[in-house]
């Protein structure tokens, strides 16, 4: 399958779902907790083979079988062929292995000349292999047919229909199986479960397929997988034997580098010939796709969904280097998943095209670490302090639109004096920076240090705003604030560190999001670190509207926000509170705190001339005991108050207000300046 490029992002949907257990019925399911993080090594563990694609199946005998095109298998010695199949032992980046059948003595080509034989999906049921096989054109834009080989002796023979293939017209012809482990011994039935494609193993320009877009699915048992009447398809609901009635298990229309600066491959799509494997432990089954530049993962709590995309790792355009790169055919053999249920082996083989020094025997079964850890559901328990939520402890695990070096470890090293960039030769819309965690955190504060900047980027056009990751979605904070102010070009500065305050959230993802600067599209990051602190949020009222306000009013006066009226304490922008009424009414805000701990509070209070003596209070409450006050009247402008408390036991927040009694009379204050010591 080599050519000289490959034509084939945002983390979407996590939290809770369905599993199912020991049933083939799609409605019999239970609840289980989502993938929380995922950690993709950069690069890969070359093994001593030569060849593509590589779909693998566990035998009984516990050894690994694996079938490559174009090239010589694990005998490396031996001749080259369009498909072969090889038996593998070791462990990962210890290897072994030999080829046990090459070209002919695997399977044939029904569609003539100009297609080569291709393997895309192998399953094994218990010691007897099945071996999916596609005739694909050598242009590689035509996959008309496909079959199911057959071997009961490990792969040195096979046995299938040569007079017809099994699969035709372009339909279902790229189809890979459910690795359910050694065997096939995690099975939920007696069922080998087969995904398939209409058409070509990747993005498509035959116009004879419909929708590239979408993955199907198919059932057969165990003891027919070669009978082809045996076949049903998942229908939506059930399962049916015509083919006409299936429905997708999964459509993802999404299009990754829209456009590049360069001449790389652009528009690319994310649905691709790929694996499903299911892991015991987590009870999910995950499927890997890849793009030019990307490796795409999802997850389902069942072999039909719903399926749901956790994460595009983003290995930028070419060339790569032997830092990082990506690669095709990306699957998770279920040999090499470990006894946690969370660290694995994902594989893809690595094109040429990617250049930058990776070696010159790049196509081969290529190993690397992948770490998937389940969420976790229990509810935020941190208490406001000063520890950095980035801190590996945490179980954070850096994200970013992508990484010129591959590797995120700049972000949360102490340091402000380092520069990582997510220059990818994309014209792209967005960058971000930032972490998620398998639990929940309550975080109000980030500290974003940028790197290094000039004029092709570096850093945010406009400014940067905080997204936090909410039952899967990235969803943006409401009333923001960045201190200093960012400019919003190349003046932002290099290892500048700007802090953003924002009300709390509790969430399992956070990161810093804006559109990136300069010629090339990108930002750089030199440390990013969140925390959870006593603090209001927008204290000054400078924050960004939009979202939930981090200010709260009680009462029936009207109240708002003077933006840039001249009327501020420091600043451009205060509060207010204003009527010709009577009765309380107030601004108030919860703040974090820890029991037992004494703080200060303080504000700035400018009052009209009509207000009594005594009938202003600034003040601080637990629930509705109120903690400590003071009173205020009439004012000629800006009054600093102040009111200090020691936090009762048991309780982790306190309501800080400023309001007045007003006398019938048009009264109004002006508030501003909040602050906590």
């Amino acid at each position: 399958m080599k050519r000289g490029a490959l034509l084939a992002v945002l983390p979407l949907v996590f939290g809770t779902a369905t599993l199912l257990t020991q049933s083939s019925n799609p409605q019999e399911v239970a609840t289980v907790n989502a993938i929380g993080t995922a950690q993709v090594e950069a690069k890969g563990t070359p093994s001593k083979s030569d060849g593509d694609l590589w779909p693998s199946c566990w035998a009984g005998n516990d050894k690994l079988y694996a079938a490559n095109g174009d090239g010589k298998g694990f005998s490396v010695d031996g001749d080259f062929a369009d498909i072969a199949v090889s038996e593998i032992t070791g462990t990962p980046g210890n290897l072994s292995g030999a080829t046990i059948s090459r070209g002919d003595q695997v399977g044939s080509v029904w569609s003539g000349a100009g297609y080569n034989r291709k393997p895309t999906g192998m399953v094994c049921v218990g010691d007897t292999l099945y071996l999916a096989v596609q005739d694909l054109a050598l242009d590689f834009n035509d996959v008309p047919a496909a079959t199911i080989l057959k071997s009961t002796d490990h792969g040195r023979t096979w046995t299938w229909d040569k007079s017809k293939p099994m699969f035709a017209d372009h339909v279902f012809t790229t189809i890979w199986f459910a690795d359910f482990g050694k065997g096939g011994a995690a099975g939920p039935d007696g069922y080998v479960y087969a995904y398939g494609l209409d058409g070509n193993w990747r993005d498509s320009f035959d116009d004879t397929v419909p929708d590239p877009q979408s993955v199907f699915l198919a059932r057969v048992p165990k003891r027919d997988v070669q009978d082809r009447s045996a076949w049903k398809f998942y229908t939506g609901s059930g399962w049916s034997a015509k083919i006409a009635d299936r429905k997708p298990v999964l459509n993802d229309p999404r299009r990754l580098y829209a456009q590049t600066y360069g001449t790389n491959a652009s528009n690319l799509s994310v649905i691709s010939q790929g694996g499903v494997t299911y892991l015991p432990q987590q009870k999910r089954y995950v499927y890997t796709s890849w793009t030019e530049y990307t490796f795409e993962f999802y997850e389902s709590p069942t072999p039909w969904g719903p399926w749901k995309h956790f994460l595009s790792k983003d290995f930028g355009g070419y060339p790569w280097s032997t830092s990082k790169y990506g690669g095709y055919g990306v699957t998770i053999p279920s040999k090499f998943v470990q006894p946690d249920g969370k660290t694995m082996y994902l594989q893809a083989n690595v094109c040429p095209c990617g250049g930058g020094g990776i070696g010159t025997s790049v196509y081969n079964f290529n190993l690397r670490k992948l770490v998937l850890t389940p969420s976790v559901g229990t509810p935020a328990s941190n208490l406001p302090g000063s520890d950095n939520l980035a801190a590996a402890s945490t179980g954070a695990v850096a994200i970013s639109k992508s990484t010129q070096s591959g590797s995120l470890a700049v972000l949360n090293d102490g340091s402000r004096a380092g520069s990582e960039s997510d220059f990818d030769d994309e014209v792209k819309g967005a960058s971000w920076w930032g972490y998620e965690w398998p639990a929940r955190h309550k975080v109000n504060n980030v500290e974003f240090t940028s790197g290094a900047v000039s004029a092709e980027g570096g850093y945010f056009t406009g400014r940067p705003r905080v997204q936090v990751r909410q039952n899967g979605q990235w969803v943006e904070v409401g009333s923001q604030t960045v201190s200093p102010t960012y400019p919003g070009d190349a003046s932002a500065g290099a290892n500048t560190t700007y802090t953003i305050t924002f009300p709390v959230q509790e969430t399992d993802g956070v990161r810093v999001f804006g559109l990136p600067g300069g010629t090339r599209s990108y930002s750089t990051a030199s440390e990013v670190a969140v925390r959870y602190v006593s603090q209001f949020a927008d204290g000054g009222f400078e924050g960004t509207v939009g979202g939930k306000p981090a200010w709260l009013f009680e009462g029936k006066a009207a109240n708002g926000v003077d933006r840039g009226l001249g009327f501020a304490h420091s600043g451009a922008n205060n509060g207010w509170i204003r009527c010709t009424c009577t009765g309380w009414s107030a601004l108030y805000q919860t703040v974090p705190v820890v029991p037992g701990t004494t703080y200060t509070f303080g504000s700035w209070i400018n009052a009209s001339a009509n207000l009594p003596a005594d009938q202003g209070r600034f003040g601080v409450r637990a629930g509705t005991t109120d903690l400590a006050s003071t009173t205020f009247g009439a004012g000629t402008g800006y009054v600093h108050h102040e009111v200090t408390v020691k936090v009762p036991p048991n309780v982790h927040e306190l309501t800080v207000y400023a309001g007045f009694n007003a006398p019938n009379l048009d009264t109004w204050i002006q508030l501003d300046d909040f602050t906590v010591n």
